[in-house]
């Protein structure tokens, strides 16, 4: 009997996961989770940071590193390198299975490099070059510097995974790179079929914003207070949801269309931060909401035992879009314009993620001069 990761890999939704630790690629772990129906993975320096200073199983390696006479930013390229290898590895079965539609293990550039088009462009080929797996997918931020060094990449024939999306605004401003960098391959005479991309939005971290100032505005009373306790928990679904519609109206366009008789792949949407933040929420909110075809939904490893045991599996991704619309346009009645949010969130994003950069490479340092000793 399939289980529900399985099942829902039948509505056309993948799900992936938001982790990468050394201990799952060589204990077996990984390949158990591939066996449940695992179709992906996903890394950023957070995911890095926790995983470095939370074990000793990079050891050895930082040991070897550093006596080999390797920088703090050498080291931390090299196991980042070392993992994403390893994974895409332990997909490859996958990514063949699927004929190139699932099976990706995800790289981030540095997060350094988010403000600079030209560094992140360089990086992501790097990267690729060095990786030399199909099955790899580059992490470029949808900035504004970082949207020209996505169309690029798009253009090169790299595989790429469009990061922190946050509003609608991001969104078109994707795919429009997406497009663009499929039409200067196709212009250039290149094959477009062996390309493949996902456009992660960033779900929770909506409601993560807006509930508390909801929540505020719920307790000042009156119309307007009770307009705003109505929109608590529900800004981040109604989001995403319309961005899929989005979705399904950019890809079955003209433009796209000349694309796919090239052979061109749509760019997947993708749910990312998809974990319930507030425990007053189900632990599948993001997960449940959200299934329909063509979306990949990556999830971290307690949303992953969630949904095994009680995700509601049945499309949902593109019900209730009058209330979603609804929805929207309440929130900007109360002063919340999505755009605005998802520029906020953009730029708290990046800091986090540089944040976690500087702190992974602080754990190497640290763990260097204790292996020294």
């Amino acid at each position: 009997m399939a289980n529900n990761v399985q099942r829902l890999a039948r509505v056309g939704q993948s799900i992936w996961f938001d982790n990468i630790e050394r201990r799952m690629l060589g204990s077996g772990a990984l390949d158990a989770l591939i066996a449940e129906g695992l179709l992906g993975m996903t890394s950023n320096p957070t995911i890095f940071e926790k995983a470095v200073a939370g074990s000793a199983d990079y050891d050895p390696a930082l040991r070897r590193l550093a006596a080999a006479g390797a920088s703090d930013l050498e080291i931390c390229d090299a196991l980042t390198i070392e993992d994403v290898g390893a994974a895409a590895d332990r997909f490859r079965g996958v990514y063949d299975r699927t004929g190139g539609g699932d099976g990706f293990v995800s790289i981030e550039v540095s997060p350094r490099l988010a403000h600079d088009t030209e560094a992140t462009l360089a990086e992501a080929r790097r990267l690729w070059r060095t990786l030399a797996r199909p099955n790899v997918m580059i992490k470029i931020p949808a900035t504004r510097e970082g949207l020209p060094a996505i169309e690029q990449a798009i253009a090169d024939g790299i595989h790429v995974n469009v990061t922190l999306m946050f509003s609608m605004a991001h969104y078109e401003a994707v795919v429009d790179a997406y497009l663009r960098g499929l039409e200067r391959r196709a212009t250039a005479g290149e094959p477009l079929g062996g390309i493949s991309s996902v456009a992660s939005f960033f779900v929770s971290r909506v409601d993560v914003l807006l509930d508390p100032k909801l929540e505020a505005l719920a307790r000042e009373g009156g119309a307007r207070g009770e307009r705003a306790a109505a929109l608590v928990g529900k800004a981040a679904i109604a989001n995403s949801k319309r961005v899929y519609r989005r979705f399904g109206e950019l890809f079955r366009g003209e433009r796209f269309a000349r694309l796919a008789g090239r052979g061109a792949r749509r760019q997947r949407v993708l749910w990312a931060s998809t974990g319930t933040k507030n425990p007053a929420y189900p632990d599948t909110l993001y997960v449940d909401t959200l299934i329909g075809p063509d979306t990949v939904n990556t999830v971290p490893p307690e949303t992953w035992t969630a949904i095994l045991d009680h995700a509601r599996v049945e499309r949902s991704v593109d019900t209730g879009l009058d209330a979603s619309d609804r929805a929207v346009a309440d929130l900007a009645a109360l002063g919340f314009d999505l755009d605005v949010v998802g520029e906020q969130l953009s730029r708290e994003g990046v800091d986090k993620f540089a944040k976690s950069f500087e702190g992974l490479l602080g754990v190497i340092a640290q763990k260097r001069k204790n292996l020294a000793g």
